[in-house]
């Protein structure tokens, strides 16, 4: 029998990834989009996608978009830090209310924001969440809902990640501040203090790591917490070096994030504001502890590095033999930075 999942927000990085793992398994994927006509003509490279015209703000959308799926993928986000008051908790209520509806177990990628420094520098499932930052409560507000609606029978999967990098999703830190997406890789920026050790995931390594659990839902209780390691590099700056090296050019200057300029422009830019109060996480080292995740599938899906930023670097446009992919867009500071 053919299992169907619907993904929400199947045009973002981690969403439209979870969308080709989940397809490569022989699922049926349904997306939900408020312009399906244009979402199949920019996004066709994900295949036989069945897109719904629907708005992840509208319950009654959601709802009907998951009829009969037994999997739903909330991989929504609010664009930049934009709204996120507005919009992160009303968008996962809808998608609550639907996956209730269809007795489909929702899988929420979970988010660093949620840790305080006092929990670093290696973080696993059972620490603390006392966020220091106002993204960090509502990420924590979003867990909790889901830990509330799974007393009443929802099932959940959260899945908690470092920064993303990958060849389809530009709109993160590393499409958008390291490099410039469609352009060929002449310098690379990095936002962090050299020497403070970053963790990355590379989303087709997430994705697949997502679908392995899935696939094991006799096996999974009703509230699942797992912690991903991806890409931990112990000077954060090595990213910085092995890009350059991927992309062929490992002379290339390394340069220094604009914080001053961002902060100055700060008063007059809501997004400026936002990503100033996250600027900690440059500062300090945050690894996540993945020992549940090995114990629990034996292994974690793992690409080399360097491979797996020149699969990126080409993806995004980066080398000079590759035209920028389709469906990306010039970097506007945006999505999850």
């Amino acid at each position: 029998m053919t299992r169907t999942a619907l993904i929400i927000g199947a045009t973002g990085g981690i969403g439209s990834e979870t969308a080709l793992a989940l397809a490569a398994r022989g699922w049926r994927i349904r997306a939900l989009n408020r312009n399906p006509e244009k979402a199949a003509r920019d996004f066709a490279w994900l295949g036989p996608v069945e897109w719904v015209k629907g708005d992840a703000m509208n319950a009654a959308d959601v709802v009907a978009a998951a009829r009969g799926v037994s999997l739903l993928v909330h991989g929504a986000n609010p664009p930049g830090y934009r709204n996120w008051n507005r919009t992160a908790l009303p968008m996962l209520e809808s998608s609550i209310a639907a996956a209730m509806e269809a007795n489909a177990r929702i899988v929420f990628p979970g988010s660093v924001y949620n840790f305080g420094p006092e929990t670093f520098p290696l973080v696993d499932e059972r620490a603390p969440q006392r966020p220091k930052t106002c993204k960090g409560a509502i990420r924590v507000a979003m867990e909790a809902r889901l830990r509330e609606a799974s007393a009443h029978g929802l099932r959940v999967l959260i899945v908690r990640a470092g920064d993303f990098f990958g060849p389809r999703g530009g709109n993160n830190w590393f499409g958008q501040g390291l490099v410039k997406a469609g352009k060929p890789l002449r310098s690379i920026t990095y936002p962090g203090r050299p020497e403070v050790g970053h963790a990355w995931a590379f989303l087709p390594d997430l994705a697949e790591t997502i679908v392995r659990l899935v696939e094991r839902e006799e096996d999974l209780g009703g509230f699942e917490v797992f912690h991903f390691g991806g890409h931990w590099f112990e000077r954060g700056v090595e990213i910085a070096e092995a890009a350059r090296r991927a992309a062929g050019v490992p002379d290339a200057p390394i340069r220094g994030f604009p914080w001053i300029a961002v902060w100055l422009a700060s008063p007059f830019v809501e997004m400026f504001r936002e990503v100033l109060e996250m600027r900690y996480l440059w500062k300090h080292p945050l690894r996540l502890d993945n020992g549940k995740l090995v114990a629990f599938l034996g292994e974690e899906p793992h690409t080399p590095a360097e491979q797996a930023l020149r699969v990126t670097l080409k993806g995004l446009g980066c080398l000079d033999v590759q035209p920028r992919a389709a469906g990306l867009s010039a970097p506007r500071l945006q999505g999850r930075l």
